[in-house]
């Protein structure tokens, strides 16, 4: 399989590459330095990109199966939300220019809901990630609109982060509205793992136009 990966020295991104390659896919890792992309691979290609340019990104995604977006507008930034439903929508617009019909796109577990509640609406919802949360969530109602790509769109459990020490287990269980939570009531996932969900989604698609999510 052809891979179009965006954001591939990202947290996730990073995972999504080393799954990808793995299983012997041909990737192009779209990213914007790519001086902090040390990987080495023969089916490895490296593209300088932008997700803001479309036409441009139109062209570099062109001829692939399917384009995984990990793009991420950094967690730091002021213009989070801004920027991160900016660049989802400009990779979505350039995934339909560029004739590829396959889009998974990573947002975040704050769009699940919790007894009829989106988690990002809670009281108790971290507000140092809520602008990049919120802009998932506006995302993906913007996504759901979309009848001409054949979209997937991945909620990471709530626990999902660099200091998840479990790496690659090989195990997940799936769920498509809500959290799932293993018997100690956690939504836990490791970064390794979240990667091998959605390399098994791009390989074998059982959420087409769907929200999902994964967890222990």
């Amino acid at each position: 399989m052809k891979i179009a990966l965006i954001g591939a020295t990202g947290f996730v991104g990073s995972k999504l590459l080393t799954e990808a390659l793995n299983r012997g896919h041909q990737v192009t890792a779209i990213v914007r330095d790519p001086a902090k992309l040390t990987t080495q691979h023969q089916n490895l290609t490296v593209v300088t990109g932008d997700a803001n340019k479309v036409d441009e990104l139109a062209q570099q995604l062109a001829g692939h199966d399917v384009v995984i977006n990990s793009f991420n507008a950094g967690w730091t930034n002021p213009n989070l939300y801004h920027d991160f439903l900016q660049g989802s929508r400009d990779i979505e617009a350039a995934t339909e220019k560029s004739g590829v019909k396959r889009l998974i796109a990573i947002g975040g577990a704050g769009s699940l809901y919790i007894n009829g509640q989106q988690l990002v609406d809670g009281p108790d919802f971290p507000q140092d990630i809520k602008p990049g949360a919120t802009a998932a969530r506006d995302y993906l109602n913007d996504l759901k609109k979309n009848e001409s790509l054949d979209w997937t769109f991945v909620s990471p459990a709530i626990e999902m982060h660099p200091g998840i020490s479990t790496g690659r287990t090989g195990h997940y269980r799936l769920g498509t509205e809500s959290p799932v939570f293993n018997e100690e009531g956690r939504s836990i996932l490791s970064g390794e793992d979240l990667a091998l969900v959605i390399l098994d989604e791009a390989e074998q698609p059982k959420h087409s136009r769907q929200r999902f999510t994964a967890a222990y």
